[in-house]
């Protein structure tokens, strides 16, 4: 809940909205000239003229000039945009919400943004979200002048190098196309495979190496396309289990859910996110009763795309008991590089109980092609056979795009998410602003690391273990269905010769009858933090985390597998010691079990107990003392899969290729790396 960077992007002491300092500034001036004046504010350097005289000089807009954007436009729904854009919309439209106190800040102020360029981070709008000047992308530029610049000792530069609108290192693009319908998507790929073009897709912007955003791009976001969410629920109808999936797939999604023993599905839409998904679950719950269940992400601008696409960890809604993300999926939507609008998910699939998995192992994947792409109108579509020489392996693709990234296979428009039965929510949480309970946090923490990694240390089956996960937070303990947390905790304590019962009652179960003002228990994860939101700016949506900063990640989580825990208990100490923060618990049970094993997912997700923050570097010899200990490195010929994608930092890197036991040198360039 810090802030890195404090000194450099900071509110001025005034009483005044940044908004009224500008105004009565700059009565004059331009909307940009204005937008620069709050960025400079925000850094410290608006009384320098010559540096305010340098911002003015404003890149020439129209990125591309040479080609026919128009034939482009024509094609476009009458409400899909395509506009230029510039670094003057990322400073007037993205900035000011990092000047604001950190408390105050949230993603769901920048996602609307109209340029559509915001990012949660501030840097991200850099390469490598490192805005020192660069003419290559840092490659003849050392990972310790990163560190330093980024972390340990700031140079005064920075200010000037944010402020800059002709900085090399901006990876800014230069147009933007919000699509409305899968029309807009299938022109605007058409459009850039006949001129060229890179294409870069945002859903909500939600990653710590800002793979959304790509100078010399054009960027589709996605924010504006169609809402499926809110009226996207399917119960299926059991009587046509046994049926043949039909020629247009339409019947695919219910089929494969049923053979899950499932019953319920929804359908969400390429733009949207955590937040519009958990509240068309909420409505659909309060409108007939709790019946459903989604596995989401912790945070409400989280999306399901990207999310989903690089693993999914879903450590605060059930994931243990029901899988990643990736396991999830039951029907893809994309619009592919070709740009055929395609319809794929399995048609065939057999029994893998015997080999303990609890979803069926896909067998066959088919998929179907739009044959009138220029059609806006859904109700009109047509599906069919896809033509031969498309030459489309929709194995390969189904394979590829669930644990293989979000942007990179195509451009999903839109997805079936699997619905589970509801099940009783139950939220534990320490009361770590409490003196006595702050004091025996880390007791929690490992108590947390055995309730959920190691149970039977604690005599806790695995069932009730199972129920329970965490994301990197030492305060929660989130539980679905039924545990025995609090009867495991006071045994932890007396094991550990603690018995004061205050100290037991430091955790604490988050229902009505155990808070004085609370109206209800929360019924999930999304209705706990909107129940514990501070920030009252955007009202009755799910809140977002981390909360915007200058910076995001610079560590690396690492995948600790459960079979180094189980050898000793004295390792998950070594674990808990070792970790620069709380562990991510999201690992174990069907995040192994429930894969389809058909998706790219690492081996590493599945085998994991759990997902923590390292430093790979000289300040924590985790090369050459924890590595050897936690993976297999016998076999040269084969590096283990370590880092977990969904929090990857920019600049992670391995060991050294010839001895595993040393950290890649932060004096080396990254072309070095």
């Amino acid at each position: 809940g810090t802030d890195l960077h404090g000194p450099i992007i900071k509110q001025k002491n005034s009483n005044r909205s940044p908004a009224i300092i500008i105004h009565n500034k700059l009565t004059m001036a331009s909307f940009a000239d204005a937008a620069r004046f709050l960025l400079l504010t925000a850094v410290g350097i608006a009384g320098n003229p010559s540096t305010a005289d340098a911002a003015s000089a404003s890149p020439v807009s129209g990125w591309r000039s040479d080609l026919d954007w128009a034939a482009l436009n024509s094609k476009l729904s009458s409400s899909a945009s395509l506009i230029d854009t510039s670094y003057d919309d990322y400073a007037g439209e993205c900035l000011p919400e990092f000047s604001l106190p950190i408390q105050s800040r949230t993603n769901h102020a920048l996602i609307d943004q109209p340029s559509g360029m915001c990012l949660p981070h501030l840097y991200l709008g850099w390469e490598m979200s490192w805005p020192r000047p660069s003419e290559n992308g840092h490659l003849n530029q050392t990972a310790d002048q990163a560190l330093q610049d980024l972390l340990i000792n700031p140079p005064t530069d920075v200010e000037s190098w944010l402020a800059d609108p002709t900085n090399p290192s901006l990876n800014l693009p230069s147009k933007v196309l919000f699509p409305s319908i899968a029309s807009d998507v299938v022109a605007a790929v058409n459009f850039a495979k006949e001129n060229g073009l890179e294409i870069s897709v945002k859903n909500s912007g939600h990653s710590y190496q800002g793979a959304s955003s790509k100078k010399n791009t054009l960027l589709l976001n996605m924010n504006r396309y169609t809402h499926y969410a809110p009226t996207g629920i399917t119960d299926c109808d059991a009587s046509i289990l046994g049926s043949t999936v039909t020629e247009d797939l339409s019947n695919q999604p219910c089929l494969l859910s049923l053979a899950k023993n499932k019953s319920s599905l929804i359908r969400v839409g390429g733009g949207e996110n955590f937040d519009k998904v958990y509240r068309a679950v909420i409505a659909a719950n309060e409108e007939e009763g709790y019946k459903y269940h989604v596995v989401g992400g912790a945070a409400g601008t989280v999306s399901p795309m990207g999310w989903s696409w690089q693993g999914g960890l879903g450590g605060t809604t059930g994931g243990r008991l029901y899988g990643f993300g990736v396991d999830q999926v039951v029907q893809l939507e994309m619009v592919l590089p070709n740009g055929a609008h395609v319809k794929f998910g399995p048609t065939e699939w057999e029994d893998a109980s015997a080999e303990g998995f609890t979803v069926p192992r896909t067998k066959v994947v088919s998929g179907v092609c739009r044959s009138n792409p220029d059609e806006h109108d859904e109700e009109k579509w047509i599906w069919g056979p896809c033509p031969e020489d498309f030459d489309i392996d929709f194995n390969d693709l189904y394979f590829a795009v669930r644990g293989g990234g979000g942007g990179t296979w195509g451009v999903v428009t839109s997805v079936f998410l699997q619905l589970h039965d509801y099940i009783p929510f139950n939220p534990y949480l320490l009361k770590v602003g409490a003196e006595e309970c702050s004091a025996i946090a880390p007791q929690f923490a490992e108590f947390k690391a055995k309730y959920i990694s190691a149970p039977s240390l604690l005599n806790v089956t695995k069932e009730h273990s199972l129920a329970c996960g965490s994301p990197d937070d030492l305060a929660f303990l989130i539980c679905i269905g039924e545990e025995d947390v609090m009867q495991a905790w006071a045994r932890f304590l007396d094991l550990n010769n603690s018995t004061d019962p205050a100290k037991v009652a430091c955790l604490f179960k988050l229902a009505q009858e155990n808070n004085e003002g609370v109206m209800e228990s929360p019924k999930g994860w999304a209705e706990l933090i909107m129940l514990l939101n501070t920030n009252d700016r955007f009202p009755g949506k799910v809140p977002d985390a981390p909360t915007p900063s200058p910076i995001g990640n610079l560590l690396a989580y690492v995948l600790v597998p459960q079979s180094w825990l189980d050898e000793s208990e004295e390792n998950i100490k070594t674990v808990l010691e070792h970790a620069t923060n709380p562990p991510y618990y999201a690992f174990g049970g069907a995040a192994a079990s429930g894969s389809d094993q058909a998706n790219s997912l690492s081996q590493a997700h599945r085998n994991a107990a759990v997902m923590i923050k390292f430093s790979l570097d000289e300040f924590d010899d985790f090369w050459g003392n924890l590595f050897p200990q936690m993976f297999d490195v016998s076999d040269k010929t084969k590096f283990p899969p370590v880092f977990g994608s969904n929090h990857a930092m920019f600049n992670a890197a391995g060991p050294l290729k010839e001895d595993w036991t040393k950290p890649c040198p932060r004096e080396w360039t990254f072309e070095e790396r």
